[in-house]
C-alpha cells in the first residue's frame, strides 16, 4: 500500500481542486471535468471506464473489471461531485486548493466524497494485475443534490452493476483510531412550508396588535414542533432500538461545536437522540433582512423544514405526519402551502454474516488489532435505501472516510491523512478476503 499512497494522494489532489458542485448550474461543466478525470484514473488502473449520462442529468463513472472464475464481485461506490463552499470567508485556506496542516488534507471534497473515490482508487493500484475479486466501481455526480438520475443509471446498467457485495465508501469511522461499520442511517423527510395571513403588507403601527403578521406566525408554528426538552412533538414518528454505545457529553459539545452554557436538545442517550430517534430542524427562513426592514405586517412567510426520521419509519408516511401537525396547529388560522418536497428512505441493516465478518477482520488488521465498532448515523445516504432495492441479494457495507472533525459540508472540510491511509488499507485487504467468502448473501 506504501507504493501506491503517493499517487493517490497526488490523484485526491487534483480531484479536489476541480470544483463540481453539481447544485450549481454554472459549474455543471466543472462537474463533467470531473466525472472526465476520476474515468481516467480508474482506466489508467486497467479497468474498462465509461462516462455515463441520462438527459437532464449529470454524468457518473462506471468501472469495471471481471471476475476470476468462482470469486464474487465488488460494486465500489464514491461520489465526485461536492456541496458548495459556502463563504469563502470562513474557510481558513482556498477551498478548491488541497492544503495540508496539521495531519490533514483540506479543501472542499477533500473527504466528502473525492477521499471515496481515492481509496477505491488505492485499493484497485495496490492488487495491480492481480485483482482477487471482480471490481466494478461507481462513481455517481448527484449525490449532494438529490441523486435524481440514479434510478435511472441504475435500471439503464443494471447487468453492469449487479454485484455480490456493495461498499459504500461515504460514511464516517467512530473515532480517530477505531474504525467502524455503518449499519444504520436516518432517513429524509422534509418541504417548504409557505404561511400567509394577509392580502398584502400594511402598517405595524396602524394595524399591529389585531391583523396578525407572517414571521409571528410562522415563529409560533414553528415553535410547536418540539416539546419543552427539545423532543420532536409530532406524532406518529417511529423511534428506533436504543444502539449500545456511548457518547459522552463532553465529546458530542467539542465535535459538535456546542457553546458553553448551551443545553442540549430531547431526552433519553446521545446516540439515540442522534441515531433512533426523529429530528427536525429549520434550515432556512424566506423573510424580509434586517437590513431592509419597515415597520410592515408581513403577508408572507416560508420556512424549509428538514426532518430526519428513524430507520423503520417511511419518508413519505412521516412527512404527511409533519404536514398534519402543522395544519393542525397553525396560527390565527394562517393558510399553509407546501412544496419542495425532500424525501429519502432510511437504512438499517443485520450485519451479520460472512461478508461483514471479512470487513470486520480487514478493519482490524489495517488498525493494528483494534476492534471495530458498528454505529449509527444521524445524517441520511437516500440512494443505499435504492441499491438495496435493486440488488437485493448484495451485502451492503457501508464504510467511512470521515472522522468526527471533518467537517463535511461546512467551510475547512478536511481528511485525517493517516486515517485515509488505514481506510486504503482496511479496502485493499477486504477485497482479497472476500475472495476467499464463499457465501456472500446477506443474512436471511
Amino acid at each position: 500500500m506504501a507504493a501506491v499512497l503517493p499517487s493517490v494522494r497526488a490523484a485526491l489532489e487534483d480531484l479536489v481542486r476541480i470544483p463540481s458542485v453539481g447544485a450549481n448550474p454554472a459549474r455543471h461543466d466543472d462537474v463533467r471535468r470531473s466525472a472526465e478525470a476520476t474515468a481516467t484514473l480508474f482506466r489508467e488502473a486497467g479497468l474498462d471506464t465509461e462516462v455515463v449520462e441520462v438527459e437532464g442529468g449529470l454524468p457518473a463513472v462506471i468501472a469495471h473489471k471481471p471476475a476470476p472464475e468462482g470469486k464474487p464481485t465488488v460494486l465500489l461506490y464514491a461520489h465526485h461531485d461536492v456541496q458548495p463552499e459556502g463563504d469563502r470567508a470562513d474557510w481558513d485556506t482556498e477551498p478548491f486548493e488541497p492544503t495540508e496542516r496539521d495531519g490533514r488534507l483540506y479543501g472542499r471534497g477533500a473527504a466528502d466524497d473525492k477521499a471515496g473515490i481515492a481509496a477505491h482508487l488505492a485499493a484497485i493500484r495496490a492488487h495491480g494485475d492481480n485483482l482477487p475479486v471482480g471490481v466494478t466501481v461507481f462513481v455517481e455526480g448527484e449525490e449532494e443534490h438529490g441523486s435524481q438520475s440514479l434510478p435511472a443509471i441504475l435500471e439503464r446498467h443494471r447487468d453492469l452493476l449487479a454485484s455480490d457485495v456493495i461498499v459504500i465508501a461515504d460514511s464516517a469511522n467512530w473515532d480517530i483510531g477505531v474504525p467502524s461499520l455503518t449499519t444504520s442511517l436516518r432517513g429524509l423527510a422534509g418541504c417548504v412550508v409557505e404561511l400567509r395571513t394577509l392580502h398584502h403588507g400594511v402598517h405595524s403601527g396602524m394595524w399591529g396588535g389585531v391583523a396578525p403578521d407572517a414571521l409571528t406566525s410562522l415563529i409560533r408554528l414553528l415553535a410547536t414542533l418540539h416539546d419543552a426538552d427539545g423532543n420532536v412533538a409530532v406524532q406518529g414518528l417511529v423511534t428506533g432500538a436504543v444502539a449500545d454505545l456511548r457518547y459522552p457529553e463532553d465529546r458530542l459539545r467539542s465535535e459538535a461545536g456546542i457553546l458553553d452554557g448551551v443545553e442540549l436538545m430531547g431526552t433519553g442517550s446521545v446516540v439515540e437522540r442522534l441515531w433512533t430517534k426523529p429530528a427536525i430542524s429549520i434550515v432556512a427562513l424566506d423573510a424580509t433582512r434586517v437590513a431592509d426592514a419597515s415597520n410592515t405586517l408581513l403577508p408572507v412567510a416560508r420556512a424549509k423544514i428538514s426532518m430526519r426520521i428513524a430507520p423503520g419509519d417511511d419518508s413519505r408516511t412521516a412527512l404527511g405526519r409533519l404536514q398534519e401537525h402543522l395544519l393542525a396547529h397553525a396560527p390565527f388560522g394562517a393558510q399553509l402551502n407546501f412544496s419542495d418536497d425532500d424525501l429519502g428512505e432510511p437504512f438499517a441493516v443485520d450485519a451479520r454474516g460472512p461478508v461483514f465478518d471479512a470487513a470486520r477482520a480487514a478493519f482490524r488488521e489495517a488498525w493494528d488489532d483494534t476492534e471495530p465498532v458498528d454505529i449509527g448515523v444521524g445524517g441520511s445516504i437516500p440512494f443505499i435505501a435504492q441499491f438495496a432495492e435493486m440488488f437485493p441479494q448484495a451485502a451492503i457495507l457501508v464504510t467511512g472516510v470521515e472522522d468526527p472533525d471533518t467537517r463535511a459540508h461546512g467551510a475547512n472540510e478536511g481528511l485525517h491523512l493517516a486515517e485515509f491511509e488505514r481506510v486504503c488499507l482496511a479496502e485493499a485487504l477486504l477485497l482479497l478476503k472476500l475472495a476467499d467468502v464463499s457465501a456472500v448473501s446477506s443474512p436471511e
